[in-house]
């Protein structure tokens, strides 16, 4: 395999903020449309309403669209989120986000809880939710790097159409040998052709030596896009 190549379309640099009883108070706002970047923070409300997980994400997707929005209209958010005990080893499921956005098929609010390290790897970064709006016609990859607490838009090439491979290929590419510290979130080739597709979640298996994922149950807005 020839391997991917990236370039740089945007980027922002963030101070990644101490977790305070389990959340970050703030969440990441994407709009692939137009390459912005955006920290907006966590209403009080939000928590005291809502506390996390799949309540964040609604409320977000509620704000992003009106009655009239469709499932493939640039408004329709793909809300990524993980509750105020996401990434606490000692409670079974901690390790689970919520995937919230219009469907396709019902043309209606759904959502889906995964797992992978995504969630729990989100909020270490210092993100209660993920919100991603927007098209775009080109290859393209989100990374959020928590360590040195940056976030780029990268347009990309090379990658590949199966989902395993895909998978393997981003967390080889940004991994830097520390393959368990990569999550990747992608769409696969579902997306390109049905309206029922899911969305990949991934984690590195030491024992096996190689890149699994689980699946979330959500139709994909992102045509062409990967999340890391």
């Amino acid at each position: 395999m020839a391997g991917i190549s990236t370039n740089e379309v945007t980027s922002m640099s963030y101070e990644r903020p101490v977790i305070e009883k389990g959340y970050a108070n703030q969440y990441l706002a994407v709009d692939l449309s137009t390459s912005t970047l955006a920290i907006e923070p966590i209403a009080a409300e939000m928590k005291n309403v809502f506390i996390g997980g799949k309540g964040f994400g609604l409320w977000l997707l509620w704000h992003a669209v009106s009655g009239e929005t469709k499932w493939d209209d640039t408004e329709n958010a793909i809300c990524i989120s993980s509750g105020p005990m996401g990434g606490t080893p000692v409670y079974p499921g901690s390790g689970k986000s919520i995937v919230t956005a219009i469907s396709p098929t019902t043309g209606s609010v759904m959502d889906s809880n995964v797992g992978g390290y995504f969630g729990p790897y989100l909020k270490f970064s210092g993100f209660d939710v993920l919100k991603i709006q927007g098209k775009t016609d080109r290859e393209s990859v989100i990374l959020i790097d928590g360590v040195d607490q940056k976030i780029q838009i990268l347009e990309s090439s090379g990658l590949p159409e199966d989902a395993y491979d895909l998978s393997a290929e981003l967390t080889r590419h940004f991994a830097g040998g520390k393959f368990r510290s990569i999550s990747v979130v992608s769409a696969g080739t579902g997306a390109r052709n049905t309206l029922i597709g899911c969305l990949n979640f991934t984690w590195y298996d030491s024992k096996r030596k190689r890149t699994r994922y689980k699946q979330a149950g959500v139709s994909a807005l992102i045509k062409s896009g990967q999340l890391i």
